[in-house]
């Protein structure tokens, strides 16, 4: 009886340790850096949430280029990480490659889809948050003019340029948009001067909002929109704290979320693979209204945002999604 006994503990040690093995969480950001304020850091508190609530920890990994991307990711599968979770598009041809050779791993992208039953695809419908955030800065700009910095030229980007232009002439129809892109390779992601210089031009060209979507590189257009006392809009995280009274909004985008339910629902045994997608109505992206920006915010502004939201979700909005047909109406 006894050595029953003793042989049964030893078994639910062992089936406690090859659960507990089951999850061993794994993050590889996009380039830009871990503290990018914006995207990767959304990321990064996302996989902090889940270690705080669970105590389980995690590894992550930020690469400084293309290659070292896919590198990290094949990485964390040879060592039993799961899931691995890679945030950006620019991880989608790694993920196809590593999630054929490691089908038992979970693997989750984050603004790509990757047709694999052991991957999730989290993509968003930024046009739909960055129409609430065109329609701030319509009403707020004094000028008639409102500005757009990008970071890498890619559709992507172009999808929150074309949503912002539609909120922001949605309220005001004959509203010129600035718009100018960093560059055309990863490390327009992180040139926060470069941001600055573009920003600057489009202030002097009489835009008085500047929105960045350009990972860390929009430090540098918020900075400048602060110098020169005009408003900016951030992106990813909400980014009002770092200029109170200067930064108009953030469009949120919930990338925390795409990694707080991985690691939660593979823990729970209940990941899925396929697409989601997420915008205004699942509260995937909005504009984020607090202490540092709401005395920008009029109660008809905000009256006009609810409204907007409300007609997105409604079905009775329809923002184009720029990435459907590589064009944006005017």
């Amino acid at each position: 009886m006894k050595k029953s006994l003793l042989t049964l503990f030893a078994v639910a040690a062992m089936s406690t340790t090859a659960l507990a093995a089951d999850v061993k969480p794994a993050l590889v950001y996009g380039t830009g850096g871990k503290f990018d304020k914006s995207f990767n850091e959304a990321a990064y508190n996302g996989a902090e949430k889940f270690k705080t609530e669970t105590g389980i920890a995690y590894r992550d990994f930020e690469p400084t280029g293309d290659t070292q991307g896919e590198q990290a990711i094949r990485n964390f599968a040879s060592r039993g990480f799961n899931p691995v979770v890679a945030v950006s598009f620019a991880w989608t041809s790694a993920i196809e490659k590593v999630a054929a050779e490691f089908p038992d791993t979970k693997f989750i992208i984050v603004d790509s889809v990757v047709d694999k039953p052991n991957v999730r695809s989290v993509v968003y419908k930024e046009e739909e948050g960055s129409y609430l955030v065109g329609v701030l800065a319509g009403m707020a700009s004094k000028t008639g003019k409102v500005g757009f910095v990008g970071g890498m030229d890619i559709p992507l980007i172009r999808k929150f340029e074309c949503g912002y232009e539609q909120g922001a002439r949605s309220v005001k129809a004959d509203i010129e948009v600035f718009q100018n892109m960093t560059g055309t390779t990863g490390a327009a992601w992180n040139d926060p001067v470069r941001g600055g210089e573009l920003a600057k031009n489009q202030i002097d060209q009489g835009a008085d909002v500047v929105y960045a979507a350009a990972g860390a590189t929009g430090l540098g257009v918020l900075q400048t929109a602060a110098d020169n006392k005009k408003l900016s809009i951030g992106v990813d995280s909400n980014q009002n704290h770092l200029h109170p009274g200067s930064v108009l909004t953030s469009m949120v985008k919930r990338v925390d979320l795409a990694v707080y339910n991985a690691y939660n629902d593979t823990k729970n045994d209940k990941f899925t693979g396929g697409v989601q997608a997420l915008g205004v109505k699942e509260d995937g992206v909005g504009a984020a209204i607090d202490d540092n920006n709401k005395s920008l915010i009029t109660p008809e502004m905000q009256a006009a945002v609810d409204k907007a939201k409300a007609d997105i979700i409604a079905g009775t909005v329809k923002v184009h999604d720029y990435t459907s047909d590589n064009a944006c109406p005017k």
